[in-house]
């Protein structure tokens, strides 16, 4: 029974996000009789999963055993191109975490390179138990949640969300003067157990906060998002579950060893040009844009390379993140570690309550375009 209203549940609030944004009066009707009778079994499991008060802690965003010295390159596990597809309302992505090739890659859930036209967007819809990162590449998008929260991310800036116990917002794009797309790459981070009921949060990281190192006499240049490179620290406390991202961008005749901590999962995602990755001759495999490339766990550096007779600059993503000892439960945008959990989010989202509370009757100023 369980099963088939998760089931059910999930249906109606995909049709909500994408299209009708009083479907949630709809869904809160039908599940009442539900939640009525399950209120006495539940009250336990919500008070476990959703203390009324938590401390951030976070986890360490340098680990204090990194290698001083690089030695053990990481040999490719996989690679795989990005298939572009439609998402939201409107959009199209190119998905290649959270897809039957690579899936729950933890701490990632999911990573999409998206490109949202005129009149497309995601609009009202919840989250709980995970993180999202969002990086511009060009264009704008609007963020407004149902905690009064708003504001606008431009070619270059970052947005660091902390669903926690739960959030309600919604992202739409800016109309840009000359009719272009708004692209960028959203990755999901799923979040320590300990932390899934803190309170969300946001940070904004603007493109002129991030530090650049570079490498190879000037031939790399890499943005420094999250992590370190090269010597160089980004900015601090920006995800709770520690997460390294850099911009690479390499000039033909180049070559790049980054730093990656030992036993943290680590993958790239290339954008434009030709690049070689790899442990060795037999190992390197030569890539085009649009692929993710899986890198094995042991080792502590990411070797790359751009031919001396290319034709153009060859740009890419490098993320690596902290492994969660810890079974990942995932129905749409929540997150949680049991089904039971899973359960409860819905039951919570569709009568406002349990961190879901501000929910009740809200609808963003930013979605109204899209609600009919």
């Amino acid at each position: 029974m369980k099963l088939i209203w998760s089931t059910f549940l999930i249906c109606l609030i995909a049709l909500y996000i994408s299209h009708n944004q009083d479907i949630i009066d709809v869904v809160r009707n039908l599940t009442a009789s539900l939640v009525t009778s399950s209120n006495s079994t539940r009250a336990s499991t919500v008070s476990k999963i959703l203390p009324q008060e938590f401390s951030f802690p976070g986890l360490p965003l340098i680990p204090e055993d990194i290698a001083t010295k690089m030695s053990v390159p990481r040999a490719i596990r996989f690679a795989f191109n990005a298939i572009e597809q439609s998402e939201g309302a409107g959009a199209r992505v190119r998905r290649s975490i959270g897809t039957p090739k690579l899936r729950n890659f933890s701490p990632f859930l999911m990573l999409d390179h998206f490109t949202i036209g005129p009149g497309a967007g995601f609009p009202d819809h919840p989250h709980r138990g995970q993180e999202t990162i969002t990086y511009l590449l060009s264009g704008g998008v609007d963020h407004e949640d149902f905690a009064g929260n708003k504001g606008t991310i431009g070619p270059g800036d970052l947005q660091f969300m902390t669903a926690g116990r739960g959030i309600m917002h919604a992202e739409m794009p800016r109309q840009n003067p000359d009719g272009s797309a708004n692209v960028g790459l959203q990755l999901w981070v799923d979040l320590p157990q300990k932390l899934k009921a803190c309170e969300p949060r946001y940070r904004d990281l603007r493109a002129d906060e991030i530090p650049r190192a570079t490498a190879d006499d000037g031939k790399v240049d890499i943005k420094v998002i999250s992590g370190r490179s090269q010597g160089v620290d980004s900015v601090r406390d920006l995800a709770y579950t520690p997460v390294w991202i850099l911009d690479v961008t390499m000039k033909p005749g180049a070559r790049l060893a980054q730093e990656i901590p030992k036993s943290w999962n680590a993958f790239i995602y290339t954008l434009t040009g030709t690049t070689n990755f790899g442990n060795g001759p037999k190992d390197t495999q030569t890539i085009t844009p649009y692929h993710n490339v899986v890198f094995e766990q042991p080792g502590d550096i990411i070797t790359a390379e751009t031919e001396e007779g290319a034709t153009e600059d060859s740009r890419f993503l490098i993320i690596a993140g902290q492994p969660l000892d810890q079974k990942v439960v995932q129905y749409g945008p929540f997150v949680m570690n049991s089904q039971e959990e899973v359960y409860q989010a819905f039951v919570d989202f569709q009568t406002a309550s349990n961190g879901f509370e501000r929910s009740l009757g809200w609808q963003s100023e930013i979605g109204k375009s899209m609600a009919h």
